[in-house]
């Protein structure tokens, strides 16, 4: 690099040119490796920041209302919100319903204000089965109230008015059994429909058990493949790796297998006399835990491992020929120096826990599916994409809160040392 440098500075100049070439030289040198780096930079713009933003966007975006109905939600404007309104907003529902492009996008409506109100989407759809409507407001007014007397209730037109904003904060609420008035105040939702946050616990309960469960079977098996000479112990991880060569819809099918009634496990105790009956295995909370445990175990060991293999073993023996129980000597001399691998392992596992969604759909009750399984079921059965994006929103901000804490711990724990 000096060569080339020199080269470029012709005899006589000032000094200050070996400064510009230098500096001109590095420029160069971050703009390549800025170029390397550029692909990958790219690659996670497209497929990690641009769907979380839309994600984001989507959980508090209401776009159904007041894209189908703009005149009825300029005639609801200023209505007190206690009785039925004017006929003016009757004749504009009907323009409204009329302008529609087809009947998918009055179905979209219909399911949105549904949403709010039980019923809403026969009434939707009845009116706009009836078009066209011919006479003035008040025509149109008697004639929807003839069909169908809960066009007179002020429940539906409050669903209309408080839905005409493009963006709302209800999906998000919603997800925290949470909800708006018609005064728009928040409120907590009425106990028997509160769901969300009991989901949301037990979803947190559920990667917390399995989180502990990892470590308590990673730990020992880390430091015994610590411990073996690099030979043997390259050998054994291949058999922590196995997992990760296997689908996990293939492992949570053997699970099936395994747990069933008449399942080898169930067998395996009963041959040796433990029990005397099958154990219920599947289909309830000790299934998801055992093969979860199963699938994630190897996230747990991995961090561990690399983590252990940098801790001297003269530190402990060290201990041991001052004095210390060889016990205590392992829980207060090498146990501190791993909690950076446990930190890192428990963190990837419990993040890795709470958007689990196959191994509890398929070996778990209806008690015992998390937030992702909801995740799901908005998205394919229920098509209510908002509500989905404000639950995914909420797995994010606990991940990140998560990752928040650690990074505050770590760093906490490096002032100490």
């Amino acid at each position: 690099m000096a060569e080339p440098i020199r080269a470029a500075i012709a005899p006589g100049e000032e000094p200050g040119a070996l400064r510009k070439a230098l500096s001109r030289a590095e420029a160069r040198r971050q703009w390549r490796a800025f170029g390397l780096t550029l692909p990958l930079l790219v690659f996670l713009l497209l497929t990690l920041l641009v769907p979380i933003v839309a994600l984001l966007q989507r959980a508090v975006e209401n776009p159904e209302v007041a894209n189908a109905l703009p005149q009825t939600i300029r005639a609801l404007d200023g209505w007190n919100g206690r009785e039925a309104p004017s006929a003016a907003a009757y004749g504009a529902l009907v323009k409204d319903l009329a302008h529609l492009p087809d009947s998918a996008d009055a179905g979209q409506l219909a399911r949105r204000l549904n949403t709010e109100v039980a019923g809403a989407r026969s009434l939707v759809m009845g009116a706009y089965r009836a078009l066209p409507f011919e006479g003035s407001d008040a025509d149109i007014q008697a004639r929807l109230l003839q069909a169908d007397p809960r066009w007179g209730e002020a429940s539906f037109w409050q669903a209309i008015a408080k839905n005409g904003s493009r963006w709302t904060p209800d999906y998000l609420l919603a997800s925290l059994d949470l909800k708006r008035d018609t005064e728009g105040a928040i409120e907590r939702m009425p106990e028997e429909q509160r769901a969300f946050g009991a989901i949301l616990l037990r979803t947190f309960h559920i990667s917390l058990v399995v989180t502990i469960c990892c470590l308590l079977l990673g730990y020992p098996l880390a430091w015994w493949l610590a411990s073996l000479p690099e030979r043997s112990a390259n050998v054994l991880m291949i058999l922590v790796l196995v997992p990760f060569w296997t689908s996990i819809l293939v492992r949570v099918a053997a699970w099936i297998v395994l747990l069933q009634s008449e399942g080898l496990v169930n067998s395996g105790l009963m041959g040796l006399g433990l029990i005397h009956e099958p154990l219920p295995l599947l289909f309830n909370r000790t299934g998801v835990v055992i093969a979860m445990v199963h699938i994630l175990l190897p996230f747990m060991i991995l961090p561990l491992y690399s983590v252990m293999k940098n801790v001297p073993p003269t530190y402990l023996r060290a201990a041991v020929s001052l004095g210390s129980a060889p016990l205590a000597a392992f829980f207060r001399v090498y146990v501190p120096q791993t909690y950076p691998g446990i930190g890192a392992g428990a963190l990837l596992v419990f993040i890795l826990s709470i958007g689990y969604y196959v191994t509890p759909a398929l070996l778990g009750g209806a008690d015992d599916q998390m937030l992702s399984y909801y995740i799901a079921r908005y998205t394919n059965v229920e098509v209510n994409w908002g509500m989905a994006c404000a639950l995914g929103a909420i797995l994010l901000g606990a991940t990140l809160i998560l990752y928040g804490v650690y990074r505050r711990m770590g760093k906490a724990e490096l002032s100490l040392g």
